[in-house]
């Protein structure tokens, strides 16, 4: 299959190196200062050169990526709120131009979902979006699998910046301050971190489940949700907990009511109480118990072949 790619970051590099190994070839790179095209496709190592090099992919304008011979486009520009925009226009271009859509950007399922919906009734395309929940973890495919309707409810440890600052202050019965400087050394967490540790980034692929287990009866989005973060948690609860044999998770929850997202306290021994950086997302299923998928929650590579499935699964 065809991609074009738009957004050169983390997830969309690893895209672009991922994609030939898939089966697939790049005919069209966009970054927020260029594209490069090219009709028999490009070559990984040039494009990347290139950006690393210059600063830009190509030397075309960005838009003129949509406008490429391509048979999925890939929307992996950073998440933005509210409007979800530039990626909610990205994905709806594409689909107005018949072409398949395949999101690692939050921001349009999370904000615009019942839209984005609408647009892609409109079109031969369709649009597919595992990559944005939980990375390489197949969560979105294991409720598609199932049916939503044999699913009544997600939820798990779904930000790892989060789940490493607690994983270090039960460990190591450090304070908060401390930790989340330590993962800012380590480049576990930004320089500003607000998305992860506000509870934000976990809401918003708490939303996008709810949005797919609701099927379409009501649509969700970020304000929707009740969210809290970990900022208040302090090093005394976690060591409370832990002498009680349990310990404290940013734990997000998705059902076709509603989001909730907040620290609670799981046993310590139990399956929610991942640690480090590792995610892992619990349904409860009509006929089949309780599953629990866990992985890699976040990283170029991870996401990257989340993403590459989505295209696979494109007919």
């Amino acid at each position: 299959m065809r991609l074009a790619v738009v957004g050169a970051g983390a997830v969309g590099r690893s895209v672009i190196e991922l994609a030939g190994e898939y089966g697939h070839s790049v005919t069209a790179v966009a970054d927020s200062r260029s594209a490069a095209i090219a009709p028999d496709g490009l070559d990984p190592e040039t494009v990347l050169a290139d950006k690393d090099g210059e600063g830009r992919v190509g030397s075309s304008a960005p838009e003129e990526a949509l406008d490429a011979e391509y048979d999925a486009l890939i929307e992996a520009t950073p998440t933005t709120l509210g409007d979800a925009e530039p990626g909610f226009s990205h994905a709806v271009g594409a689909l107005e131009r018949d072409r398949h859509v395949v999101l690692a950007n939050k921001g349009p399922v999370a904000e615009r979902y019942g839209e984005l919906r609408a647009a892609e009734r409109e079109s031969r395309g369709e649009i597919r979006f595992e990559a944005t929940v939980g990375g390489a973890i197949p969560a979105l495919s294991t409720i598609e699998d199932f049916g939503p309707d044999h699913i009544t409810a997600a939820r798990g440890v779904l930000n790892g910046t989060a789940n490493f600052i607690l994983t270090r202050m039960a460990a190591e019965g450090l304070d908060y301050e401390h930790v989340l400087a330590e993962a800012q050394d380590l480049g576990v967490a930004e320089a500003d971190p607000s998305f992860d540790v506000e509870g934000t980034d976990a809401a918003l692929k708490c939303v996008i489940m709810a949005n797919v287990l609701s099927e379409g009866e009501r649509e969700f989005s970020l304000a929707d949700a009740e969210v809290e973060g970990i900022e208040g948690v302090p090093g005394s609860a976690l060591e409370l907990a832990g002498e009680d044999g349990r310990t404290v998770r940013l734990i997000g929850e998705a059902t076709p009511e509603g989001v909730r997202v907040g620290p609670r306290l799981v046993p310590g021994n139990g399956t929610l109480a991942v640690s480090g950086t590792r995610n892992i997302v619990q349904f409860e299923t009509t006929n089949a118990g309780r599953l629990n998928v866990s992985g890699r929650g976040a990283g170029g590579p991870e996401t990257a072949t989340a993403v590459l499935s989505d295209v696979g699964r494109l007919g």
